[in-house]
């Protein structure tokens, strides 16, 4: 089956909304609160209305920076940059901004709204998963090279989050849903992943970052890739571990992380979503139900649902509920085009 029939965009930022939705009332709650609240997690219903976080709020702005980059020609990092930290600034100032926002996104998109160049307004030392839980809508936008795709991953992540993990974790996320949505098979995603990363392993990307590294206080700019690259293959592998023996009745984040910070939010998502491939909403309900950042979590699992299922994958009254459905779906329509 073809991408664009199989709706790969449209299924996937349908399923980061979802997943954000499903999760944003069980955030920075443990699993017994959650379960007394939402019942079992195998039948978690989604609120009504299904109002989104943070997390869609920002893909929703990369998507409209890289939308407006691409409308001037073939993105490159001078043409990605300055929609999106409009874009990002933008969301900074909205009133609604007051989805419990991570405190590194705030930092850097007040330091981003000046004309200071933008790897010193980076928060060099956090490795939030605000960096990649935005980050979809690289692996989904057709004709990109794969330098492109994984430049501007790291970029849009750099303009915050300028923690090496932050920029391979993103790249990854990226990748993955790239993946998915040209129809690899779940089964094969964690190994190609893994290979991907150790290709790329020392690669810094001076084109897209600058001399960012040199804000981290790194010996060499290798050397500062060569380190998020390395936290993020340790994820990889928890990964591994964890579906060579599936615990689905089990916390996820007690095997591979709670997902505050980025690779652990792109484990514990790839975790749920490998446990149910072909069950979206246990895999978004799974994400949800967890003691970690489960808004963050459910979304990324939603999105790599979503990419690997297409737009069939969501049952239309969940669909009509969320919040910048329209937007979500106009996206996802030009992009599966």
């Amino acid at each position: 089956m073809t991408r664009t029939a199989k709706g790969a965009a449209t299924g996937s930022l349908l399923g980061l909304a979802l997943g954000d939705a499903l999760g944003f009332p069980t955030e920075f709650n443990d699993v017994p609160s959650i379960l007394a609240k939402c019942g079992p997690w195998r039948t978690m219903e989604l609120p009504a209305p299904a109002f989104i976080t943070d997390d869609t709020q920002m893909t929703l702005a990369l998507a409209r920076g890289l939308r407006t980059a691409q409308e001037r020609g073939r993105i490159g990092p001078l043409r990605l940059a300055r929609p999106v930290r409009e874009e990002f600034v933008d969301w900074y100032h909205s009133p609604e901004n007051n989805r419990a926002p991570g405190r590194t996104c705030m930092t850097a998109c007040m330091l981003l709204d000046s004309d200071r160049p933008w790897q010193q307004a980076s928060q060099t030392g956090s490795k939030g998963c605000g960096a990649n839980m935005r980050v979809a809508p690289l692996g989904l936008v057709p004709g990109l090279t794969p330098e492109e795709r994984a430049g501007a991953a790291q970029l849009q992540a750099a303009l915050t989050h300028g923690h090496p993990t932050a920029l391979a974790a993103s790249d990854l996320t990226a990748h993955a849903v790239h993946l998915l949505a040209e129809g690899t098979e779940p089964t094969g995603l964690v190994g190609r992943l893994r290979s991907y990363a150790l290709e790329h392993r020392t690669t810094y990307h001076e084109r897209w970052l600058g001399d960012l590294w040199q804000y981290a206080q790194d010996p060499s700019a290798q050397s500062y890739i060569t380190r998020g690259w390395d936290d993020c293959l340790d994820a990889l592998d928890r990964v591994a571990k964890a579906l060579r023996a599936p615990a689905p009745e089990l916390d996820p984040c007690l095997a591979t992380g709670e997902g505050w910070i980025a690779e652990e939010a792109l484990a514990t998502a790839l975790h749920c979503f490998l446990l149910f491939p072909e069950e979206p909403l246990l895999a978004l309900r799974r994400a949800a139900c967890t003691a970690g950042d489960s808004d963050s979590l459910a979304c990324l699992a939603g999105a790599f649902a979503g990419a690997h299922l297409g737009a069939a994958a969501w049952p239309q009254e969940w669909v009509q509920r969320i919040e910048h459905r329209s937007e979500l779906m106009a996206f996802g329509a030009l992009w599966d085009a």
